[in-house]
């Protein structure tokens, strides 16, 4: 899966760099796959640019990941976004690049008049993000509701009512003490829960950019727009270069913590190269609680099945 994200940076020159992530679940996250530095009065929902960074993306993936339109046995790859990316010039370049879609759906006039539509009975359990009923929120489809028809052939718009957590500030798109989001996507099977934590777990691409910023997107300290393009690019590679350390040498806590925290533990260790025997030894002091964990990291990496 592919996670399109906007990050807008303030309080600096004005830059509004678009990104894109492999999601990664069963590690710390995921690599950066493509970004591109747009000026800051850039739209948010621009198509062009969404379109120009999914082709990005998709060139970043290995052979063997990477979707073949019109061959039964192509790769299935699917592409999220919150609002921003919902448009149809986007969600037809998904359908082209042989990929599927599920993108945030703003929730305007028509949307509100399709979910007062709704009857009691239509809406089902919804599950969190561990597969479990949530008590108090609800799904339900409004594709038969709305008018589709400049959308791909097959696109769906479902639609998540919940109770806001107490003390939650009501938005005025939220109808008798609900709260109200939707996605429009083009899977055509599987139930409306599952379809809904599936679109919901794109917020693991926030996680991405948090960590981004710890590793030089929090700034751009350049003025000229050139050179913050490269240090996008930089940025991005330490990121990934962290993503691949932790998915490759470590386990538990360490393959999931922050930079930081991966810093502090491993990166920033006080150690001595020595070289003795005709070798050279990296000599870490025994008492640091992370010891053992650098020097199996070593070995799994020294392990590590490279491509030829």
């Amino acid at each position: 899966m592919s996670d399109l994200s906007s990050a807008e940076k303030k309080k600096t020159f004005g830059f509004h760099p678009l990104l894109a992530y492999l999601d990664r679940p069963d590690v710390s996250g995921g690599e950066g796959l493509a970004a591109i530095l747009r000026p800051g009065n850039a739209g948010s929902n621009t198509t062009a640019d969404h379109v120009e960074i999914l082709a990005m993306a998709l060139a970043a993936l290995p052979d063997l990941a990477r979707p073949r339109p019109g061959e039964p046995d192509s790769p299935q790859v699917l592409i999220r976004t919150d609002a921003a990316g919902a448009t149809y010039g986007f969600a037809a370049a998904c359908r082209a690049a042989g990929c599927g879609f599920s993108l945030g759906w703003a929730l305007g006039e028509g949307a509100q008049a399709a979910i007062a539509q709704v009857p009691d009975q239509a809406w089902s359990p919804a599950y969190d993000i561990d597969g479990d009923p949530r008590e108090g929120a609800w799904v339900a489809e409004l594709t038969g509701l709305l008018d589709l028809s400049k959308w791909p052939d097959g696109s769906r718009v479902i639609v998540r009512r919940e109770r806001p957590h107490p003390g939650a500030q009501l938005r005025f798109t939220d109808v008798d003490g609900h709260r109200f989001t939707a996605f429009i996507t083009d899977t055509a099977t599987g139930q409306l829960a599952d379809l809904e934590v599936r679109h919901r777990s794109h917020a693991r691409v926030e996680d991405r950019i948090r960590c981004g910023k710890a590793t030089g997107l929090r700034n751009m300290p350049c003025r000229g727009y050139e050179q913050n393009k490269v240090w996008l690019e930089l940025a991005l590679t330490a990121a990934d270069l962290l993503t691949w350390t932790q998915a490759l040498c470590l386990h538990g806590e360490l393959a999931r913590c922050e930079p930081a925290a991966l810093r502090y533990r491993l990166l920033h260790v006080a150690a001595r190269l020595v070289r003795t025997g005709r070798s050279w030894h990296l000599k870490i002091d025994k008492d640091w609680p992370w010891a053992t964990h650098l020097a199996t990291a070593f070995t799994r990496l020294r392990a590590a099945p490279w491509p030829a």
